[in-house]
C-alpha cells in the first residue's frame, strides 16, 4: 500500500509503476536497486500518450 501511495505522490500511475518494477526487479543489480524507488523511478519503456 505504501508503494502505491508513494507512486501517486510522485505523479506515477501505480499500476504502471508496480508492473514495471516487478518486471525489472529480478534482473536489477543490487547496487542500483534505489532506481526502482518511486521518487527515482523512470519507466523502462515510454508509454504512449
Amino acid at each position: 500500500m505504501t508503494l502505491t501511495q508513494s507512486a501517486k505522490l510522485n505523479g506515477h500511475d501505480p499500476y504502471a509503476y508496480l508492473k514495471d518494477v516487478l518486471t525489472r526487479l529480478p534482473t536489477q543489480k543490487n547496487n542500483a536497486i534505489d532506481e526502482l524507488l518511486p521518487y527515482n523511478w523512470e519507466p523502462a519503456i515510454a508509454e504512449k500518450v
